[in-house]
């Protein structure tokens, strides 16, 4: 597999593949799009120049769902399932412009997250360009029906200006044979100087929600969190569910490795499987919040919800030489199949 994805870079690097988004094009360039997408259809990879010529990679799988990664912080910034419809949310405003963060999709937070420490909120992996990894290590897999890509993430001597660690940072994204979306990070310590270092991590993933007051998360419930509206102040969870009614930002602490977001207008249920990531961050800026963001349509909060798979309250320590793992799959399924019906004996499927 990995040889046959050296083949496809090779291949549309050469021919320099052009794609392009915008936000309305006219009803021939619509169909033009329509039937270049039937004519690459089949093509598992592809990479291309996406907004604003920043290059991205497009996986696609037989029975037309698709992941889009842009190179600009190994953002997944698309995620479409059999139907082609979108079950991530990018804000409209967003910017695609480095060094600016992209606004959506799933940003990775490394190595700080939000302001958990001394560096820039989230720290810079989400705003660096990062490689396509022609040669990654092994990966675990049981299935062959996988389309995936690896990326990697070195520092800049700029980097280790502000965070003065050496470290190697792998994800893989893969697209699995049912339109499940999964990444997984492994970053090692590459010090010479036999210095440890800590971080803090988070898939900062949108959902896509058709109402946000429509939409409640299971499996958080009882559970202690940190209120980033109240100074990290620590509460547990009273609620049955989690629903919304207001601005919300709180750090959900040793989490099940399975949590839900039912969305009843839609009805369809995100199903997040997580590895290596003990916390779960709920955060919907709301109103007052959309309208102070200068990236972030003023009623867009009702379509979005961010629910993260991350490790913020126990920073990761890693030894020279060591590396950790953190992996997530994101499933998208009726919701006849609320939370409680799915099987809680499910691992996660290797990628």
């Amino acid at each position: 597999m990995i040889g046959h994805l050296q083949r496809e870079i090779e291949r549309y690097s050469n021919t320099h593949a052009q794609c392009f988004f915008e936000e309305s094009i006219s009803s021939a360039e619509a169909t033009a799009t329509v039937a270049a997408e039937a004519a690459t259809e089949k093509t598992p990879m592809e990479i291309c120049k996406g907004i604003n010529g920043l290059e991205k990679v497009i996986l696609r799988d037989i029975r037309g769902s698709s992941v889009e990664i842009y190179l600009y912080g190994a953002q997944v910034t698309s995620w479409k399932n059999e139907h082609r419809e979108e079950l991530l949310f990018v804000s409209s405003k967003a910017i695609f412009k480095p060094p600016k963060p992209i606004r959506g999709g799933i940003p990775i937070c490394f190595p700080q997250f939000s302001n958990h420490g001394s560096l820039e909120a989230h720290g810079f992996a989400r705003n660096r360009f990062w490689s396509i990894d022609p040669s990654p290590p092994p990966f675990p897999t049981n299935s062959s029906n996988k389309t995936f890509v690896d990326l990697i993430l070195k520092p800049t001597e700029e980097d280790m200006k502000i965070w003065p660690h050496s470290f190697e940072f792998r994800v893989r994204v893969t697209l699995g044979p049912a339109g499940d979306l999964m990444l997984t990070s492994r970053i090692r310590n590459t010090n010479t100087d036999g210095k440890p270092f800590s971080f803090t991590f988070a898939y900062h993933t949108y959902f896509a929600v058709s109402d946000i007051s429509e939409v409640r998360v299971e499996g958080l419930e009882t559970l202690d969190y940190l209120d980033n509206l109240q100074n990290k102040q620590r509460f547990t969870e009273q609620g049955d569910a989690i629903t919304f009614e207001s601005e919300v930002d709180k750090i959900y602490l040793s989490t099940p490795t399975k949590i839900a977001i039912l969305d009843h207008e839609k009805k369809r249920t995100f199903v997040i499987r997580k590895d290596g990531l003990p916390d779960a961050v709920v955060w919907n800026p709301w109103d007052k919040k959309a309208k102070a963001m200068a990236d972030f349509g003023d009623d867009e909060y009702k379509h979005m919800l961010c629910v993260e798979a991350a490790a913020v309250e126990k920073p990761i320590t890693l030894k020279p030489g060591e590396e950790w793992r953190g992996r997530q799959e994101l499933s998208a399924v009726p919701s006849s199949y609320c939370s409680g019906q799915l099987d809680p004996q499910r691992v996660l499927q290797g990628s």
